[in-house]
């Protein structure tokens, strides 16, 4: 099995949500962590060999851009008790084409873990490097969060989250 750690400076998260006045966005770098896989000749994930991870964000990274609306999230998540995101991975399988694999793990927030799973695109970018993608929904509500309200914002409950992870081969 090989380790691949996580590049924190190269690797991104995004999250999305929609309130009634207008889009939230937010992105971050700082994500921590490990995969261990094995590649086939092909650069495809050997299925001979179960991969393993875990990966680590801190909250106090999660910025919009709007500092009265990041002081409302970093109270809903209530960020000194919860001061990161964390996912372990459990399982990567085939998704129909060569880069596509169904991943699914489990996700903690707020103290809350709950099972996930959605589409990623694994590829090797070079013999030392793998690069990780992928898109999915979650509802906040699902980790015992309310969705914030500022004045007269209201932030819907559902959010886009959105990665793009490198992570270098360990020597």
């Amino acid at each position: 099995m090989t380790r691949y750690s996580i590049v924190p400076d190269r690797s991104q998260v995004w999250i999305d949500a929609r309130s009634n006045v207008h889009p939230i966005h937010s992105s971050t770098s700082g994500l921590e962590g490990y995969v261990e896989l094995d590649l086939g000749p092909s650069g495809t994930i050997d299925p001979a060999t179960a991969p393993a991870g875990r990966l680590s964000l801190a909250v106090d990274r999660l910025k919009s851009g709007n500092r009265m609306e990041d002081r409302e999230l970093q109270k809903r998540i209530d960020a000194r008790k919860f001061p990161r995101i964390e996912g372990q991975l459990e399982q990567i399988t085939p998704n129909g084409s060569n880069a596509t694999y169904r991943v699914s793990g489990e996700v903690t927030f707020r103290g809350v873990s709950r099972q996930h799973q959605d589409r990623m695109d694994i590829t090797a970018v070079d013999d030392k490097t793998i690069r990780l993608a992928g898109e999915s929904s979650f509802d906040i509500r699902d980790f015992g969060m309310q969705a914030p309200k500022v004045l007269l914002l209201k932030v819907e409950p559902q959010v886009q989250v959105r990665v793009e992870i490198y992570a270098v081969k360990d020597e």
